[in-house]
């Protein structure tokens, strides 16, 4: 049985990164060999050199949506944080919030003039089933309204620039709560390259939620279960991926949609929802490379990584990346795992 505890490590709070480099593809990249257990420092900008032809990137292209919402619940300041939509409207939600003594069923918040959100109903791990009315389109109001969802380990409020910079510049499917963050380190010009190093790009969803950032609960990490996330493989993005001869998954959640659409050794155009948890003794179906950037310790995507690459492996990696004083989580560095 694995334990939680085997998958921490040490990481000094100054190097989680606290804003984004000015230039995207300025990051580094620690490249870790798994056939001969090495690893080496690289840039990102070093990544064309590394592909070869008949590679195919796999691109998660959900858009980051304006979900954290601030407003008033009964005279107190209280936060509503969008998860995903529970209906084709987009009224009734999925959602977390803050203090949660204000939001029991029934309560009412306003969030600026034009937005006003119900508590419908408390489910067992605390989310809540809420109503989203506005004056006008709801997607509308919450781009106007809403504020970015950087990550609580970011220790600063949300700016205008994080709404183009906490967001990868392929993103079109709006729907999630925190971005697919390895492919923001991507400018047009390192994509060109890829082509230029005779590799396709094949674009798929996932809109990432709880499944991918909530923190695991069970010390013992089998007794973990993962929230379901929406997403979607087109028929045009199977054929692309089927035809590579190495499917390299840009992102944990772009690996989750390639093991969840995996069939008989073919990944199959799918659209559903996906609990899928890989941990150390699963077998990669569709994956064979990775591009991913540094995890939380003891975290679901912590264990993916080392579920692909081997956890002596990544871990001595990821001592090392704390040695030489890698930038750290979401807008942080990046490591690719051949």
């Amino acid at each position: 049985m694995l334990n939680l505890s085997d998958f921490d490590y040490p990481l000094p709070a100054g190097l989680i990164a606290q804003e984004p480099l000015e230039d995207r593809a300025g990051s580094r990249m620690l490249v870790v060999n798994r056939a001969a257990g090495t690893w080496q420092d690289h840039m990102f900008r070093d990544l064309p050199g590394f592909l070869r032809p008949g590679d195919c990137l796999v691109l998660n292209d959900s858009r980051v949506i304006p979900c954290r919402l601030l407003g008033d619940a009964g005279g107190h300041a209280v936060e509503v944080f969008l998860l995903r939509k529970l209906d084709h409207g987009g009224h009734t939600w999925l959602a977390l919030g803050k203090p949660g003594k204000r939001l029991r069923p029934g309560a009412s918040v306003k969030v600026g003039p034009q937005l006003e959100i119900r508590i419908l109903e408390t489910r067992e791990r605390g989310e809540r089933v809420v109503e989203v009315r506005g004056d006008g389109d709801v997607d509308s109001i919450l781009e106007s309204a809403g504020h970015m969802p950087l990550p609580p380990y970011i220790h600063r409020n949300d700016r205008p620039e994080d709404r183009t910079r906490y967001q990868t510049i392929y993103a079109r499917q709006p729907g999630s709560s925190a971005a697919p963050t390895a492919g923001l380190h991507f400018t047009p010009q390192v994509l060109e390259q890829c082509r230029g190093a005779g590799a396709t790009a094949a674009r798929v969803t996932l809109h990432v939620g709880l499944g991918t950032f909530q923190p695991l609960r069970e010390e013992h990490v089998e007794e973990n279960r993962l929230h379901s996330e929406w997403f979607e493989v087109s028929p045009e993005a199977s054929q692309a991926i089927s035809a590579a001869h190495r499917v390299i998954a840009v992102g944990t959640t772009s690996a989750r949609v390639l093991e969840s659409a995996s069939v008989s050794g073919r990944v199959e155009p799918v659209s559903g929802e996906t609990d899928l948890f890989i941990y150390p003794g699963y077998t990669f179906r569709a994956t064979a490379a990775m591009l991913t950037n540094f995890h939380l310790p003891r975290s679901s995507l912590l264990l993916l990584v080392s579920a692909f690459g081997g956890r002596e492996l990544i871990l001595g990696a990821y001592h090392h990346a704390v040695r030489n004083r890698y930038r750290f989580f979401s807008y942080g560095d990046c490591m690719l795992i051949l």
